[in-house]
């Protein structure tokens, strides 16, 4: 039997109790019989269980974290997602998975306990209040949501023996062991992640922020690059030391006030860490498979290798498939898919 986690983070202790692993002792979980909808998640298949390869250690040192936000509408990205990560690591046994979500959804945790029955995986609260009056209207919904604002928060919910952490957007699929990026020499930075420097910076902010000399020479010394906050490794003990999480909220109540950009929560990591984090190759983040954040359109893969595809953008994969009018790129979602009544991995 499982023994209970103690609830950390912002998680109230008279809540709820979440074993670490799903099943230890070999008992299967039920399956949830429900038909999909925000409120009532889908049923998904169960995933074979992957096996350490003989390189991997079984050291808490060895223990690779990952932290992913989980709520009913995106469970089937982060359940190809996990599926994904796991099927392709040469250590998967080492994985713990943390899991933020608003608010208390049991058939959510059901779910992900009958899919994968032998993962570790902890689940905290994000309290939503904490960004409640911090948040400005974007252009889509969707990055308005208090929850998209929780990878800002990790460094205050995650346990202390987690040192470093992957985070990783719900929308998508790893096709390389991601133990590679575990490894990454962060040579002292607080985050890494997949720098864009052909990118035009400047559109991510509003004319009124780079004609007011106060707010724009924060990047004087810099050489700022758009990176995509849905794939990072961050030093958790950096960024607690250094009140990184201060900095990003100073940066949204001066938006509250002045409309300085347009995206979520996407524009004060750039204002706080652009042109000084540790740049990774571009495989890592091959992002935008989603379209653009209005319409959705498809497009087409980056050249270059790749080790992680990234439905970032209106058009998820799961949604375009269902309708019947996939992408190409989605086929390359599908089968990680392991929601039961897909029928497009057959056709």
């Amino acid at each position: 039997m499982a023994l209970p986690l103690p609830l950390l983070g912002l998680l109230s202790l008279s809540l709820f109790l979440i074993p670490t692993t799903s099943a230890t002792s070999g008992i299967r979980l039920g399956i949830i019989r429900k038909p999909f909808s925000p409120i009532d998640p889908p049923v998904f298949r169960e995933a074979p269980a992957f096996r350490n390869g003989r390189v991997c250690g079984s050291q808490p040192m060895d223990r690779i974290h990952i932290a992913m936000t989980l709520d009913a509408n995106y469970l089937r990205g982060t359940m190809a997602a996990v599926f994904s990560i796991l099927q392709h690591s040469t250590c998967p046994e080492n994985f713990e998975f943390h899991f933020l979500w608003v608010r208390y959804e049991p058939d959510v945790l059901a779910s992900i306990k009958s899919t994968f029955p032998y993962l570790h995986f902890n689940v905290f609260r994000f309290d939503s209040n904490r960004v409640r009056g911090k948040i400005s209207k974007s252009i889509r919904q969707a990055l308005d949501q208090p929850l998209n604002y929780a990878r800002i928060y990790l460094a205050d919910i995650l346990p202390p023996h987690v040192k470093r952490i992957i985070y990783l957007d719900s929308d998508l699929v790893v096709v390389d062991d991601i133990g590679k990026l575990w490894e990454v020499d962060l040579e002292g930075k607080v985050l890494a992640a997949p720098e864009y420097c052909h990118a035009n910076f400047t559109k991510y902010f509003t004319n009124l922020f780079w004609s007011d000399r106060n707010l724009s020479s924060t990047f004087d010394g810099r050489k700022p690059c758009y990176f995509n906050t849905g794939v990072m490794v961050v030093d958790i003990e950096k960024w607690r030391q250094g009140g990184y999480t201060q900095k990003v909220e100073e940066w949204m109540a001066v938006q509250k006030q002045r409309r300085i950009y347009h995206l979520g929560s996407l524009p004060p990591f750039l204002l706080v860490l652009g042109g000084n984090i540790k740049a990774v190759d571009h495989r890592w983040n091959q992002h935008g498979l989603g379209g653009d954040n209005l319409e959705g359109k498809c497009r087409s893969l980056h050249p270059g290798p790749i080790s992680l595809l990234h439905w970032s953008g209106k058009g998820k994969p799961w949604l375009r498939l269902d309708s019947r009018k996939p992408c190409v790129v989605d086929h390359l979602w599908a089968p990680y898919d392991l929601y039961r009544s897909s029928t497009h991995s057959l056709e």
